[in-house]
C-alpha cells in the first residue's frame, strides 16, 4: 500500500522541536483542529491477564464496522492523554467502535490494582482479553490494536498474543481470526539501547528526567491506593526510568536485572514473530530513541511480509503534525498525519477481508 509522503511545517523539521511542540503546545488547541466530536463513552472494568482489573471506556456507533482498541505511552491516563482521545474521536466518526484503556499501573487501573507494568509481557494478553469482553458488549470484529510510544510496544505484544489465542484462551469466546492486526506510532523497540542513548544526549537527559518524575508520581499514586503493596523507600530511590524498573518492577516479574527485562520485552526482537497485518509508523528523527535502531527496524520489517513499515525522515516522537501542503496532497481533514494513516490502513484492511 502506498502512503502520502509526510512533510511537517518548516518550523517543525527537527525531531526535538516537533516532540516538544506536540507535548507542550499542541495539547492546548488540539480540539480546534478536528471537526470530530467526543463520543459518548461507557465506563467498563475489564479483566486482564491474571485477573487484573483494567479500567477502560467504550463507545459504539450505530452499525459499527470494526473495533479499535488502544492505549497510550509510558505515563498518563485516558483522561489526560489527548492524543489517544483524538484517535477516539476520529475513529468513532468513521464508524469504528472504540475501546481506550488505562494500562497496568496507570490511571484508574492503578486504583483498582497495585499490579505494576511489564512492558508488554502481560499487557499483550490484556489487549486480547479486552477484545473478548468488548465483543460481548457489542463491539464487532475484526479488532485492531493500537498504541504509541511504549503503548506501541504493548500493541505489538498484543498482536503476538492474539496469534496463540487458541492455546491459552479458548474460553474467551473470541476466535483468533477475529483479531485483525495492529497499527502503532513510534513504538518503543529496544529500551536498553534507547535509554543508554537518551541519558547521554544533551537534550535527551532532560526528557528522560521529565519522564522519570512522572513515573515517580505514578508510583506514589499506587502507594496511596495500595500502601501495603509498594515500598515508599523504593519509590524514593527510583529517580530514573531505569531506577523505576529496577526498584519496583523486575523482582516481581522474576528478572535478575533491568537489562534482562528490557531484552525480554523488546519490541524489535518481537517483529519477526508477527504474522498478522501490522502497520508501523516510525520517524527517523525521533529524539527519544537511539537512531541506530532505524536500520535494524528496516531489516526486521523487510524480512516479514506481514509488516507494513512507513519510515519517515521527520515526525519526532509521536508528533507527525503535517503542513498544509501535506494535508492537501494526502486529502486529510486535519494535521494529524499519523492517525489519518492508521485509519486509512484499517479501512484498507477491511476492504480486503
Amino acid at each position: 500500500m502506498r502512503y502520502p509522503i509526510y512533510t511537517p511545517p518548516w518550523s517543525l523539521r527537527n525531531g526535538l522541536a516537533m516532540t516538544l511542540y506536540t507535548a507542550l503546545r499542541a495539547n492546548r488547541n488540539w480540539e480546534k483542529t478536528t471537526t470530530a466530536t467526543e463520543p459518548f463513552y461507557q465506563e467498563k472494568i475489564f479483566t486482564g491477564a491474571g485477573g487484573v482489573p483494567i479500567f477502560g471506556i467504550v463507545a459504539i456507533p450505530e452499525n459499527p464496522r470494526s473495533t479499535i482498541i488502544g492505549t497510550y505511552g509510558i505515563t498518563g491516563d485516558v483522561d489526560n492523554q489527548w492524543f489517544l482521545r483524538l484517535l477516539g474521536r476520529k475513529a468513532f466518526a468513521q464508524g469504528y467502535a472504540v475501546v481506550l484503556f488505562d494500562w497496568r499501573a496507570h490511571g484508574k487501573t492503578a486504583e483498582l490494582s497495585p499490579t505494576l507494568t511489564s512492558d508488554g509481557l502481560y499487557e499483550g494478553e490484556d489487549f486480547v482479553r479486552i477484545a473478548a469482553q468488548a465483543k460481548a458488549m457489542g463491539c464487532p470484529a475484526p479488532f485492531w490494536f493500537t498504541g504509541f510510544s511504549l503503548g506501541g510496544q504493548l500493541a505489538l505484544w498484543a498482536i503476538k498474543a492474539a496469534q496463540t489465542l487458541t492455546s491459552w484462551g479458548p474460553e474467551l469466546g473470541l476466535q483468533e481470526s477475529e483479531i485483525g492486526g495492529g497499527a502503532v506510532i513510534c513504538p518503543s523497540l529496544d529500551s536498553n539501547r534507547s535509554l543508554s542513548y537518551l541519558v547521554k544526549d544533551r537534550w535527551g537527559k532532560h526528557l528522560e528526567q521529565a519522564i522519570a518524575r512522572q513515573l515517580k508520581i505514578l508510583a506514589l499514586r499506587i502507594y496511596q491506593a495500595h500502601p501495603e503493596a509498594i515500598d515508599p523507600a523504593a519509590i524514593e530511590r527510583a529517580n530514573s526510568i531505569w531506577g523505576f524498573d529496577n526498584e519496583l518492577v523486575i523482582s516481581r516479574l522474576g528478572f535478575s536485572s533491568v537489562e534482562e527485562y528490557y531484552e525480554a520485552s523488546s519490541g524489535l526482537y518481537l517483529l519477526p514473530q508477527l504474522k498478522k497485518p501490522t502497520l508501523i509508523l516510525y520517524a527517523a528523527d525521533d529524539p527519544l530513541f537511539d537512531p541506530t535502531l532505524v536500520p535494524d527496524l528496516q531489516a526486521a520489517c523487510a524480512g516479514n511480509p506481514a509488516i507494513d513499515l512507513v519510515l519517515t525522515a521527520y515526525g519526532g516522537h509521536v508528533g507527525y503534525i503535517s503542513s498544509k501542503a501535506c494535508q492537501r496532497q494526502a486529502k486529510d481533514p486535519d494535521c494529524w498525519w499519523a492517525w489519518n494513516r492508521v485509519l486509512q490502513w484499517c479501512d484498507r484492511q477491511l476492504s480486503e477481508v
